[in-house]
């Protein structure tokens, strides 16, 4: 990883409908209370190039995309995103917030499709220049309702089988287990503030507040 990063990196993971998304923002406005820097950005997408990535990924016309271009895909536009902002502004000292990184690939096109996780690693590691997460909150919850909740019109991602959420879930679940010291499992069984209050404790702890 590059060096003269001074700030923190803290990613938000989950299933569709788990809630990582407003968990995110709400982090994010809880810290420009305190008058911290931050910066609040989602993947794919977060700069001109990765957001025309992420229709190519999400059309749901796109019905003839490999797993290999899907992949690709998903760490060009990370790879853009990380080169122009997520890596100056954490050398600026910034706390930069992620809605979804590199292990939404690893469960996503690895455990979903049936990627090698290993290629998917190297190819990150790549693409974002070695650059890993300080910390990441994966918010769990039962496949069948999370899609459920999505309450909109689904994207090609969404609109895969049930079983195939199954599997991300599976994946977001080994992840947790193989990595106890940078990610947390906050299981979705509460409203969005009681979530939240959970998750600012180890906010605060993190970032020593």
């Amino acid at each position: 990883m590059e060096k003269g990063v001074k700030g923190k990196f803290i990613t938000f993971e989950g299933a569709e409908g788990s809630g990582k998304s407003t968990q995110a923002q709400m982090v994010c406005k809880y810290l420009e209370s305190l008058n911290k820097p931050v910066q609040h950005i989602r993947e794919p997408g977060g700069v001109k190039i990765s957001e025309s990535i992420r229709r190519i990924l999400l059309n749901v016309n796109n019905t003839r995309m490999t797993d290999e271009c899907e992949t690709l895909l998903y760490m060009a536009a990370r790879g853009q995103l990380v080169g122009e902002v997520i890596l100056p502004e954490l050398k600026k000292g910034t706390i930069v917030l992620s809605d979804r990184y590199l292990d939404s690939t690893i469960v996503y096109q690895g455990y979903g499709n049936g990627v090698d996780v290993s290629t998917i690693e190297t190819i990150g590691a790549f693409a974002t220049k070695g650059l890993m997460p300080d910390f990441t909150f994966i918010f769990d919850i039962d496949a069948e309702k999370g899609l459920s909740r999505t309450g909109r019109t689904k994207d090609r991602i969404e609109l895969r089988s049930l079983n195939y959420h199954k599997k991300v879930r599976k994946g977001y679940l080994e992840l947790a287990k193989a990595y106890p010291e940078r990610i947390v499992l906050i299981e979705v069984d509460k409203s969005k503030e009681e979530i939240f209050e959970i998750v600012r404790e180890h906010i605060n702890k993190i970032l020593g507040l």
